[in-house]
């Protein structure tokens, strides 16, 4: 008996096909085949004398798919990159979604032993690696591995020619582009395997899943305030920024700019030479900006949106630069574990008729269930501080291997963030601390954010941390850790008019009993002021300061 061709593909197709299937959503691999699809010449990336459009990032990610595919990388192999800003870091960030493979990044600035711990906590595969530049990293990653295992089998590909691998380049230039088609991947899969800061304690892999990443992605076009002639200035590692913004950037048809190396000087000029729109800064990179002579001469007219996020913000130092440069600002809260979307203050909510808001991180997003949590994990009265608890589908599959750590941050249904915030009348919400931050003197609970906002009043700090310091008699005792603005020197009465400014507003018990002033305060791999290493200078070997 014939069959018809056709009528046996689609009962095929329908025996294989589950409620499941049905109702899947576009994921990571869809949205970016459709964003790189969309545009042919217009472009797309620039870096330094290079320029690539749409059609070169289209078709170099599809010859290194095939590459990824020839070494058999596939869906769910692990992939970790660390490379300097350059033009093939973003074709391969969609190379490795389209493959299927698990990404993970190494950031450029992190040490060999951080690098090392990352490769064997998430058993990488491969290391895809910046040639010219971390070609003795590389080398020194793989023996490290291969001393602690001799039984790894590391595949290394070179951005570039190497003697430590193969040239991931060279092998992806044989392929012929071909179009792109998305692997069989499922929401509930795993996507990508990110690494925790570890200020707190061992850093933890955070597993992301392709629902988890396609839904922030979805809630940013609908929340973000984008330009409309979106050309995006990257001045963090490519790697990490440039995952997080690619579908927007995309699907809005807009390039990337980006920098190789940031300095003030050298980010106004990208600013007025390519009249970029938008930008991503750290709070910190924004502070090294305001103290910058150029901030009171450079063109920043063309700047629309300057999206800021990842640690907290200086309400007076984020009022200078509302003053400099108008309502440009939009603030971001999220973390690894659910990134980027849980809230968000607007440009016009940048009020400085109502300075009280600068200290906001806007109001929860809709798309998002956040709730102000008791230890109980029962919701805190209005007004009253609580842990700030999410319910999403951003939200992490969990920590690799820590199926403990996993229970606790998942304990009563809820993603529990570790921060402690508020909610006031207008339904923004207030970050007071980092719970493992508050400092506990004398049986008061000390929360140094509070106390870093009133430091960051006085005209002559640039920047501050405060921490508990060990104290014989209240346990922990309040310290400042202060870089002053250039300009100012340290003095007796500088610092008793500090401690004098948190008393008057705060009360004694949060003033500072001690001010160190520094030249420059240590940063994690990714900008955030490294609470846990300035507290090790104090703790020295005890519990809390290694912790």
């Amino acid at each position: 008996m014939l069959v018809n061709p056709i009528i046996e593909q689609i009962t095929a197709f329908g025996e294989s096909m589950t409620t499941d299937t049905v109702h899947n959503p576009p994921l990571m691999p869809h949205l970016l085949i459709d964003g790189l699809n969309r545009y042919d010449d217009e472009p797309c990336l620039f870096l330094g004398d290079k320029v690539a459009s749409y059609r070169d990032v289209r078709e170099s990610t599809s010859q290194m798919v095939q590459a990824l595919q020839s070494k058999g990388l596939g869906k769910g192999s692990r992939v970790a990159v660390i490379s300097a800003n350059r033009p093939e870091v973003l074709s391969n960030i969609a190379a490795m979604q389209l493959a299927g493979c698990i990404g993970t990044p190494l950031h450029p600035l992190g040490s060999l032993d951080d690098h090392l711990f990352v490769l064997q906590a998430a058993e990488i595969d491969a290391l895809v690696f910046d040639a010219s530049i971390f070609e003795q990293h590389a080398a020194a990653l793989y023996a490290a591995l291969q001393e602690k295992l001799p039984e790894s089998n590391l595949l290394m590909l070179g951005l570039g020619p190497t003697e430590c691998g193969e040239d991931y380049l060279a092998l992806a230039s044989s392929f012929t582009p071909q179009a792109l088609v998305a692997p069989d991947v499922q929401p509930d899969d795993v996507a990508s395997m990110t690494f925790t800061g570890g200020t707190t304690g061992v850093p933890k892999g955070v597993l992301s899943t392709y629902r988890s990443i396609a839904y922030m992605s979805q809630i940013q076009m609908a929340e973000w305030e984008f330009p409309d002639d979106l050309r995006m200035l990257i001045p963090t590692p490519l790697s990490h920024a440039a995952a997080a913004f690619f579908v927007p950037v995309l699907q809005k048809g807009g390039a990337f700019y980006v920098m190789q190396g940031f300095t003030p000087d050298s980010f106004f000029d990208m600013v007025e030479q390519h009249k970029i729109t938008c930008t991503m800064l750290v709070p910190v990179m924004l502070y090294f900006l305001l103290d910058s002579p150029r901030a009171a001469t450079a063109d920043m007219s063309s700047m629309e949106t300057l999206f800021y996020g990842a640690s907290p913000m200086s309400p007076v130092r984020l009022k200078e630069g509302i003053e400099k440069w108008g309502k440009i600002f939009y603030q971001f809260f999220g973390q690894s574990e659910a990134p980027m979307v849980l809230s968000n203050l607007r440009r016009a909510d940048h009020d400085l008729n109502k300075p009280q808001r600068l200290s906001s991180c806007g109001r929860p997003s809709p798309w998002v269930t956040l709730a102000l949590l008791d230890t109980d994990h029962n919701p805190v009265v209005q007004g009253e501080p609580g842990e700030i608890c999410v319910r999403a589908p951003l939200v992490m599959k969990g920590y690799k291997d820590m199926p403990e750590q996993t229970a606790e941050v998942f304990a009563g249904g809820w993603l529990h963030t570790g921060d402690i915030g508020k909610l006031d009348d207008d339904g923004f919400l207030y970050i007071v601390d980092r719970t493992k931050d508050m400092i506990v003197s004398g049986g008061f609970n000390v929360f140094p954010r509070e106390v870093e906002d009133v430091l960051a009043t006085h005209e002559a700090v640039g920047q501050v941390v405060v921490i508990g310091v060990p104290d014989e008699q209240w346990g922990e005792a309040v310290k400042a850790v202060v870089v002053l603005k250039p300009g100012f020197e340290t003095s007796d009465a500088m610092v008793q008019a500090m401690q004098r400014l948190v008393k008057e507003a705060k009360g004694s018990v949060q003033s500072p009993k001690s001010i160190d002033f520094v030249d420059a305060i240590p940063l994690t791999a990714v900008g955030k002021p490294d609470k846990k290493a300035v507290r090790a200078q104090y703790w020295k070997s005890s519990e809390r300061g290694v912790g």
